[in-house]
């Protein structure tokens, strides 16, 4: 495919046809330039069978911003939209409409409200908020989900992953099993997710960091069928990056010539002034084999090099494996926590395939529509409450208890205001009747949620550093509370709605089914 079909796929047209369709209905009616409210947000925590997420970790913002600030429609487009034609061969969209694509076709109308990358979000909370034109506003919705509700679940996650390493050093290695070049999105997705690197190349330079990886069965295997064999095989790759050896021991057998051969590397590496980085292990049982390895390389002399850990790896099974280890490891005379200590993780398949749960519920609905001087709330009616948006325009805030931990999330009117020291009322958003008040010193602190991150065609903040991604997830995981933290069955974490919108919420609703 030519150039010219990467600029269509990635462009403006990089969107659902029905959002044209939708956006050339508000031209017709004369409402596309009306002023219009949408939340993103999503309903359940990822559920992955055997265990589930309390929280999940916000991603794709970024990548977001920079494309709102680089796209507009073209003439190409426009000469595309012009030759679709309906099931009687007219003109599916009319000139008038086309004339306005061309001449509105941006998304400089648009404001983006937002929690930032990186931090702990919650079901059923607004993360992302559009404000400007009805029909620029539908338009970007897919875009907007594309790049959020992947990123924010690969994010969630790695941060599951990077939390069962206790520690240990997490790499990323999904890139070959990714969905073709998303990949990308979600190795930076994990890497926000507090992975610590990633064998991406491309990606780890954009985002500063170093590439890592080790090497390959087919190197062993090549050596083997040309007769220098395995302990060639690792000489060879020792002798090339002898201050970042890490070998694969598992080709032929782990315990019996993997492991003992590249104690004859590290031997050799050590009397050349060269300290080896560890062992990997990609197949087999991983507890039972890094207890054995252990052994092996303490007896030899080389306790201190690590262990890297593969295949099919995620959060419940690095659980699992830290269990064996801590009964396996002193029939062997070591001890669990030591071995614990040394372990790394290469995660790929099911990480970066979020294995279980491939698919965040993200959505994005109309929840107000400017009418005069303020906000006409808008609602949709399910018979299944939890996927009602919560109606009219709107602010989120985090409240803390006196522990400094994050207790509720509430939503609020754009004009409430709440702040610690007072009494706050709080209600359920789907059950009228559940509630609870706390009292002024029960809460330490509250915190608006919502930045401003575009505007006017520009992002509003800074291109951030990984750094500081990876940084505000630490920071928000320290302030959630263990429970909600918890690998299986975690507790549930508040989402809640001011008195304010608890009374429209129950008044819209009742106008609308009346």
């Amino acid at each position: 495919m030519g150039r010219i079909h990467s600029d269509l796929m990635e462009g403006f047209l990089f969107t659902d046809q029905y959002q044209l369709s939708m956006a050339q209905l508000y031209w017709k009616q004369g409402v596309s330039d009306t002023t219009a409210q949408f939340d993103y947000f999503f309903r359940r925590y990822p559920d992955y069978g055997e265990h589930q997420a309390g929280y999940a970790i916000t991603a794709g913002l970024g990548w977001l911003v920079e494309w709102l600030s680089a796209t507009r429609v073209t003439k190409t487009e426009i000469d595309i939209l012009r030759g679709q034609k309906n099931p009687l061969g007219e003109p599916r969209f009319d000139e008038g409409f086309l004339t306005w694509l061309a001449e509105n076709g941006d998304f400089g109308a648009l404001t983006l409200r937002a929690v930032e990358e990186g931090r702990v979000v919650h079901a059923a909370a607004p993360i992302a908020i559009v404000e400007g034109p009805m029909a620029l506003a539908q338009i970007v919705e897919t875009s907007l989900l594309n790049h959020l509700n992947y990123q924010t679940l690969i994010a969630t996650k790695a941060s599951r992953i990077v939390e069962q390493a206790r520690g240990g050093k997490v790499l990323e290695f999904g890139m070959r099993r990714g969905p073709d070049i998303g990949t990308n999105a979600g190795t930076r997705a994990a890497l926000i997710g507090g992975a610590d690197a990633s064998s991406n190349a491309g990606v780890s330079h954009a985002l500063g960091i170093d590439p890592q990886g080790t090497h390959a069965h087919s190197m062993v295997q090549l050596f083997m069928a040309t007769g220098h064999g395995e302990l060639g095989a690792f000489r060879a790759y020792a002798e090339l990056y002898p201050d970042e050896c890490l070998l694969l021991v598992d080709t032929i057998d782990t315990l019996g010539s993997g492991v003992p051969n590249a104690i004859t590397v590290f031997e050799e590496l050590r009397t050349n002034g060269h300290v080896p980085l560890g062992i990997r292990l990609d197949s087999g049982d991983l507890a039972h084999l890094a207890v054995r390895s252990a052994r092996m390389l303490d007896d030899a002399g080389f306790g201190d090099v690590g262990i890297v850990l593969s295949s099919d790896l995620d959060e419940l099974a690095m659980w699992q494996i830290r269990e064996q280890i801590h009964q396996e490891a002193p029939e062997y005379g070591l001890d669990p926590s030591e071995i614990i200590g040394r372990l790394m993780y290469g995660v790929g398949t099911r990480l970066v395939t979020s294995h279980g749960h491939p698919a965040l519920d993200g959505v994005y609905k109309l929840v107000a529509v400017r009418s005069g001087d303020g906000w006409k709330p808008a609602i949709k009616l399910s018979d299944t409450p939890e996927k009602m948006p919560i109606p009219g325009a709107k602010t989120l805030w985090r409240v803390y208890d006196r522990r400094g931990l994050a207790t509720v999330d509430v939503v609020g009117s754009n004009d409430e205001g709440l702040v610690a020291g007072s009494p706050l009322t709080v209600h359920h958003p789907f059950r009228p009747s559940v509630s609870r008040t706390f009292a002024p010193d029960e809460i330490a602190e509250v915190e608006s949620l919502h930045r401003t991150i575009y505007t006017d065609g520009e992002a509003q903040i800074e291109a951030e550093p990984l750094d500081v991604l990876r940084d505000r997830r630490a920071g928000d995981l320290a302030r959630l509370d263990i429970g909600v933290r918890r690998l299986v069955n975690p507790h549930r974490y508040h989402v809640s709605v001011t008195p304010q919108v608890h009374e429209l919420q129950t008044n819209l609703i009742d106008e609308t089914q009346s």
